[in-house]
């Protein structure tokens, strides 16, 4: 570590502030001493010769001429094998590691390795001297799991070099040297398993970058169908508390369409945090039969922690992701919740005492919102392959207000919008993502025409339905009614999905073709009835029929005799 050196002339809750006679860059790491503690904190802003550094720690106990150490290097994360089923906290330490030294309350100042330096990992060149390499070009591999972690070398390389030598085939440390790469200007350089990267740089080591076309099957009907997400493409859930955004996230997590899922639990409430630790080494693994932990990291900054450190957090996540992007995986990033992120933002401008924006955010937090999410994206290989990293954050509007900064922020920059309304949660309409609300841009896997009539359907419904709480239904004509009972039918049998029922959690984008295209021939049907009734019932007993037959069996031929007889009854 750098002998470079502080001593605080300022103290304001999380943040300090260091007066220093040395040279200090932006995002700097520095550690403020406090008895034998050391607290970790970040260079946010500096003037003249002095710095202003947000701790990551409470700073309780620091007080002005305590000494200040700058490492001299960016705030870092190790990036290596051993990453899979790991819990960090925002700054990169390992939570269970931790938990057996400190027990159940966190020391401050207590920091370990991320990564497990004396694990041996088997070891197979790909590359050969002589071989003409750039940034991110793959010398080796290590299983990790279900998956062959490839060695790369270096991020920060410029230009074509090439390999020197690389080891055999064996067992090594993360931190032993496998290959030595040289420049074209003779410059040598040691590559290992092991390598810091700056979460605050975006991991470009790519060729190219695409646009996200192709469809992210999440397997949740009314998100496939009607308000797709593409790989590599970006989304957002905002939605009031208890609307069901965390469930939405862990669903979607365990059955959509990627290779590894990163959460980050950015502010989320303990209990939540504590759930999701708790339910995903027990849950399966649809992909591979195993732990749905296998193919997970989980970033833990719960509200009970530190607010500076939830910055960190959704950056430690997204680096990670671009990480195993490199290899040619589709990492799915799951920040939960954006919002509390902002606030956390808000709160450090506020102590910088900078010109607030509108509600007090920094009038800066669009170009913030719109960088990260930015980092999402399919990019091409150097050799040729394709990885993608989908970014899906959460966010919490105060009393469910989509106009307020946070949300309008983040819609200037995603590509697809699933907003959930208090309305559907309470009325247990789940997922309660809002039809008439939500929005994509991406190209749709499914029918366009089908998914085209049944919006428009959804948008006469809901005409009808607010008039006929002004009128009453004695008061509406038959034909707006059957337009209301279509939309009722599509709403219980399509676009609601039981997320705890074992066939109904997860429905593939072939099932979602054909259930789509057997109801889109029932809403096309024009129906000749002349009691209300007989109508309601005709459509109660279609939706049970839907919802309560094994979606699996609907080719079958007893599915089509009792949907014949659901027929029949209505001539008759």
């Amino acid at each position: 570590m750098s002998q470079k050196k502080g001593r605080i002339v300022a103290v304001n809750g999380n943040m300090i502030t260091v007066e220093f006679d040395t040279s200090v860059i932006q995002n700097e790491v520095a550690y403020a001493v406090i008895g034998d503690s050391k607290l970790k904190a970040e260079v946010i802003r500096v003037r003249g010769n002095r710095a202003d550094l947000q701790v990551f720690e409470d700073t309780r106990g620091l007080t002005v001429g305590d000494i200040t150490e700058f490492s001299g290097e960016l705030l870092s994360i190790e990036l290596a094998p051993g990453l899979l089923t790991k819990v960090f906290d925002g700054l990169q330490n390992p939570l269970p590691e931790l938990a057996e030294e400190c027990g159940f309350f966190l020391q401050r100042g207590k920091y370990l390795p991320a990564l497990d330096v004396e694990k041996k990992w088997d070891f197979t060149p790909v590359a050969k001297p002589g071989d003409e390499v750039f940034a991110g070009s793959i010398l080796g591999s290590v299983p990790e799991g279900i998956f062959q972690h490839k060695i790369m070398t270096p991020f920060d390389i410029s230009g074509q070099w090439k390999v020197k030598s690389v080891a055999e085939k064996g067992t090594y440390t993360i931190e032993e040297i496998i290959a030595v790469i040289v420049s074209q200007k003779g410059e040598e350089q040691e590559v290992k398993m092991l390598r810091k990267w700056p979460v605050k740089i975006a991991l470009n080591a790519y060729e190219e970058r695409l646009r996200p076309l192709d469809p992210m099957a999440t397997q949740c009907r009314i998100i496939d169908s009607f308000f797709p997400v593409s790989r590599g493409g970006t989304y957002c859930i905002p939605g009031p508390f208890g609307a069901g955004k965390t469930v939405l996230q862990q669903v979607t997590s365990r059955f959509a369409d990627v290779d590894i899922v990163i959460i980050a639990a950015c502010g989320e409430r303990a209990g939540e945090v504590v759930e999701t630790l708790r339910e995903f080494p027990e849950l399966d693994d649809p992909r591979t039969g195993k732990s749905l932990m296998d193919r997970t990291i989980i970033i833990c900054n719960t509200s009970s922690m530190p607010v500076a450190a939830r910055e960190a957090s959704v950056y430690t996540a997204v680096t990670i992701a671009e990480y195993y992007r490199l290899m040619g995986l589709n990492v799915l990033m799951l920040p939960d919740s954006t919002s509390r992120w902002a606030q956390a933002l808000r709160e450090m401008s506020g102590r910088l005492e900078e010109i607030p924006g509108e509600e007090a955010f920094p009038a800066y937090l669009e170009s913030i919102i719109a960088s990260f999410y930015e980092r999402a994206g399919v990019v091409r290989l150097h050799d040729g392959s394709t990885g993608a990293v989908t970014i899906g954050g959460t966010v919490s509007p105060a009393g469910g207000n989509f106009e307020e900064p946070v949300t309008q922020a983040t819609l200037k920059v995603v590509g697809a919008f699933l907003g959930l309304s208090r309305e559907r949660s309470d009325a247990r309409r789940f997922p309660a993502i809002d039809p008439s609300e939500s929005w994509s841009k991406y190209p749709n896997a499914v029918n366009e025409e089908q998914v085209t009539f049944a919006k428009s359907l959804l948008k006469k419904g809901n005409e009808v339905d607010q008039m006929m709480k002004v009128v009453g239904e004695e008061g509406t004509a038959i034909d707006d009614f059957i337009i209301y009972l279509k939309t009722e039918f599509l709403d219980a049998a399509y676009l609601q999905q039981d997320a705890f029922d074992v066939v109904d959690s997860s429905c593939s984008l072939e099932r979602q073709k054909y259930v789509l295209n057997k109801i889109y021939n029932i809403l096309k049907k024009e129906f000749d009835f002349q009691d209300k009734n007989i109508a309601r019932s005709y459509f109660l007993e279609l939706t049970q029929l839907f919802k309560n037959w094994n979606p699996c069996e609907w080719q079958s031929e007893e599915f089509k005799t009792a949907e014949q007889k659901v027929d029949e009854k209505l001539k008759s």
